[in-house]
């Protein structure tokens, strides 16, 4: 049984605590459907994520696999002399979204260059799989960076919904059970009231 809040039982506390329970209720309704939608796109997050994730680790994979195959035909010198220069220059562009309140990353990005396979050698003083391993790098690097946004994006829709469900169970279980047994207690405590004077009335009519 929900504890009764403690009030004076009159009819203006009875019309105030009413107007409380109907504004909660609304609250819980409001705060229910937001979880249930934060809930729905997160375990989206979390299986994109997951996904993703293995798509990811298959093509740095085969990109470590491509690398280590072109270092056993070329010094380790002269792949580093290969790659060191960038081949075009790369900026970042983070913005917001808003994901029913909360405000997530999304990043994209930016090449100066038109395309993103060129490289600052000449294909003849490189080898296949060097090439191959750098034309996988540059292709993953997308999804590297969405795989970063989503991680970010799921942590702080988690931390959201366990905000969320904080205020839906204490509206659940402690604001409106216990704002719905006072209203209760007062209208108990009103009828009562009202038949003593009633019968105070009547005893005195008797007279």
């Amino acid at each position: 049984m929900a504890n009764v809040l403690n009030v004076k039982p009159t009819k203006v506390e009875l019309q105030r605590l009413k107007n409380q329970l109907a504004l909660a209720q609304n609250g819980y309704d409001l705060l229910k459907n937001k979880q249930d939608e934060l809930m729905r796109q997160f375990i989206g997050l979390i299986r994109k994520n997951n996904d993703l994730r293995k798509e990811v680790e298959e093509q740095l994979t085969s990109a470590l696999k491509s690398f280590v195959m072109s270092k056993s035909m070329l010094s380790e010198k002269w792949v580093d002399e290969l790659t060191i220069l960038p081949s075009q220059t790369v900026t970042l562009d983070i913005r917001e979204e808003n994901i029913m309140s909360v405000i997530v990353p999304k990043m994209d990005f930016n090449y100066e260059q038109d395309t993103t396979s060129d490289f600052e050698y000449g294909y003849l003083n490189s080898n296949a799989e060097l090439d191959k391993a750098l034309l996988d790098i540059q292709e993953v690097l997308p999804s590297l960076l969405e795989l970063s946004e989503i991680e970010k994006t799921t942590q702080m829709l988690a931390d959201e919904i366990e905000g969320t469900r904080r205020r839906v169970n204490a509206l659940e279980h402690k604001m409106i059970p216990e704002t719905a047994e006072t209203i209760k207690y007062i209208e108990m405590k009103i009828a009562e009231s009202q038949r003593e004077t009633v019968s105070r009335m009547i005893k005195i009519k008797d007279l």
